[in-house]
C-alpha cells in the first residue's frame, strides 16, 4: 500500500528517465518516501568520474560553517571579517561572517552582469583574498543581496584561519569520511586557500548523500553530523534578488517558480554552473541529484525537477 506521500506526489518517472536521457545528463539519482527510485549514470565513465559541482561547492562549505560554530571554532556569525583576516581595509571593517554566508556584503562585484557569470578577475588576481577585499563598497552591509564567489573565498580563509585545517581537510574529517565519501577533487587558489565558491569534484552518488543528509537534517547513522537547527537555518529564505533562480538563505537557495515568494511544498537546493543541482523537499521526503556539462542549457535540470516533481507549481521561464 502506498504511503499518503507517496500517492499524494507520485511523480512520472518514465517521463523523467526519458527528459534526463534526451538532456545528456551524467548523472542522476532520486529518493522518495525512504526508496531509492532511480539511479542514472550516462555511461560508466560518468558514474565513476569526478563531477565539478562549481557553486554546489558554497552549500557544502555552509556546512563546514555550521560544525565549526558547533565545536567552537568560529564564535559567531556575527564576528567581523577582520577579527580572523589579517590586512582588512577600514572600509571592510563591518562585514561579518553573516553578510559574508549570506552574500550581503555590499562589495561592487557584477558576477552576475559584467562578469557574464564567472568571476574571472577574482581568479585572474594573483591574490584572490586580497582581490575581494579590494573590491569597492557599494553599499552598506547587510542591504541587500548580490550573487558573489569571492564571499565564498573568504569564508574559507576564514575557516583555515579558525580551524588549523583547509576547508578540504575540515570536510575530510567531519563529512566525507563519516558519509564515507572516498574520492574527491578541490581545488586551492595560489595562497593554498581552498576555493570556497567552486573548486569542488565529487561522484554524482556521493553529492547524492550530501543531499540525504540534508533532508535527514544532518543525521547519519545515527550520529549528528551537522546541527539540525543549523540545516533549517541555512535552507530558510532571507532574501530575493533573482527571480529566475529563487531566494537565498546561507548559500543554499530556495525554490520559488520564478515568483517573489518560496513556493508550496518548501524546496531548497543547491546549484553549479553547468546543470549541477540538488534539490530537497522535506515535505515530500524527497531528494534529486543531477551533475551535467550543460553549460549553455544551465537551468534545463531545474525545469525537468519542477515539471516532473512539483506539478502545479510555477517555475521560472528561464531558458532552458
Amino acid at each position: 500500500m502506498k504511503t499518503d506521500i507517496q500517492s499524494r506526489t507520485a511523480p512520472d518517472m518514465a517521463a523523467f528517465r526519458s527528459g534526463v536521457e534526451r538532456a545528456k545528463i551524467a548523472t542522476c539519482f532520486v529518493h522518495q518516501g525512504g526508496t531509492d527510485l532511480y539511479a542514472y549514470a550516462k555511461n560508466g565513465k560518468s558514474e565513476q568520474a569526478l563531477h565539478r559541482l562549481n557553486s554546489i561547492t558554497k552549500s557544502l562549505l555552509a556546512l563546514l560553517i555550521g560544525i565549526a560554530l558547533e565545536r567552537g571554532e568560529l564564535d559567531s556569525l556575527d564576528a567581523p571579517v577582520a577579527a580572523w583576516l589579517p590586512g582588512v581595509p577600514e572600509d571592510k571593517r563591518a562585514i561579518t561572517l553573516r553578510h559574508l554566508i549570506t552574500m550581503t556584503d555590499g562589495l561592487d562585484w557584477p558576477e552576475w552582469g559584467d562578469w557574464d557569470g564567472q568571476p574571472t578577475p577574482m581568479y585572474d588576481s594573483p591574490n584572490w583574498v586580497a582581490f575581494v577585499l579590494g573590491r569597492l563598497v557599494k553599499a552598506p552591509p547587510g542591504a541587500a543581496m548580490a550573487y558573489n564567489s569571492g564571499c565564498s573565498q573568504l569564508l574559507s580563509a576564514v575557516l583555515q584561519r579558525a580551524t588549523g585545517l583547509t576547508a578540504e581537510a575540515y570536510a575530510a574529517r567531519h563529512l566525507f569520511a563519516p558519509l564515507g565519501i572516498e574520492d574527491w577533487l578541490w581545488l586551492s587558489d595560489t595562497q593554498g586557500i581552498v576555493i570556497g565558491g567552486f573548486g569542488l569534484s565529487l561522484r554524482g552518488r556521493d553529492l547524492f548523500k550530501l543531499g540525504l543528509l540534508m533532508l535527514r537534517r544532518g543525521l547519519w547513522e545515527g550520529r549528528q553530523l551537522v546541527p539540525a537547527a543549523w540545516i533549517d537555518r541555512i535552507t530558510a529564505p532571507l532574501h530575493h534578488t533573482y527571480d529566475h533562480v529563487g531566494s537565498y538563505g546561507y548559500h543554499w537557495w530556495i525554490y520559488t517558480g520564478g515568483t517573489s515568494e518560496p513556493a508550496s511544498p518548501r524546496t531548497y537546493f543547491a546549484m553549479g554552473y553547468g546543470g549541477q543541482y540538488l534539490f530537497v523537499v522535506p515535505e515530500r521526503e524527497l531528494v534529486v541529484s543531477f551533475t551535467s556539462h550543460l553549460y549553455h542549457k544551465t537551468f534545463m535540470p531545474l525545469h525537468l525537477f519542477a515539471e516532473t516533481f512539483l506539478p502545479g507549481v510555477p517555475h521560472s521561464s528561464t531558458p532552458r
